[in-house]
């Protein structure tokens, strides 16, 4: 277990409350990659039993940020920059620029009022500075388009890599510089899904995942990045 304690759980001992805690902690380096997770030495830090702890490292392994090793029990599986250059952002260019295309004919108008609103809760969790809240909405979002495609394989892929998709965006949230960045991202997708032009919203695609923060890299440093790795993409996309 690391040094720096936990706070106490606040309105409850569940399960979720305590995956709350402690996928927080994960996301912002409290608990490091590689620190053992107690399960007695949770439950007091955290004022409850150990069977929330038990349920909330069930639920954070199925994430993807907890891992089971022999002889240790539950470890910090963490989310690394390299992960997320390397592996989930080409991943997710692969999936979305094909998903979002084939979805763009196929949305509703009840599909487009259930993205404006999910618009609205980015702006809402960003005043409320709940980075969890911020994180859930721009996944829905994404999730919403994907499933509106009909390419139940990509859904499947989507899912698969969903919960460390979801602990960079949460691990991200507070760096944005403006407060509304996040929010406003997603209100550019929406604005290009409405045009209806499938090369713009493909192009408005890439430079939305090639936004991820890092812990050495500014907004700024990642669309150069884009613009080096764009290629790579779009051979991807033509095969």
């Amino acid at each position: 277990m690391p040094g720096r304690s936990l706070p106490p759980l606040t309105g409850g001992s569940r399960g979720h409350h305590v995956a709350r805690v402690l996928r927080s902690a994960i996301v912002d380096g409290a608990l490091a990659p590689g620190d053992r997770l107690l399960e007695t030495s949770l439950a007091n830090q955290l004022g409850t039993s150990n069977g929330p702890v038990r349920e909330a490292l069930r639920q954070l392994e199925t994430e993807g940020l907890v891992i089971s090793a022999p002889y240790r029990g539950a470890v910090v599986a963490g989310v690394s920059q390299e992960e997320i250059e390397q592996v989930l952002v080409p991943i997710r260019l692969i999936i979305e620029r094909f998903a979002f295309r084939r979805a763009l004919p196929l949305l509703d108008d009840a599909d487009y009022t259930q993205l404006r609103k999910l618009v609205v809760q980015m702006r809402s969790a960003a005043d409320a500075g709940d980075a969890d809240r911020l994180a859930e909405t721009d996944l829905q979002f994404h999730e919403l388009v994907i499933k509106r495609s009909g390419q139940h394989h990509c859904l499947q892929l989507w899912r698969v890599i969903q919960p460390r998709v979801g602990a960079y965006f949460r691990r991200d949230a507070p760096g944005h510089r403006e407060r509304y960045a996040v929010a406003d991202q997603h209100q550019q997708l929406l604005d290009a899904l409405i045009a209806g032009d499938p090369d713009a919203l493909v192009a408005a695609v890439e430079a939305h995942i090639h936004l991820h923060l890092g812990p050495q890299n500014g907004e700024q440093a990642n669309v150069q990045n884009s613009e080096e790795t764009g290629a790579d993409a779009a051979t991807v996309e033509g095969a």
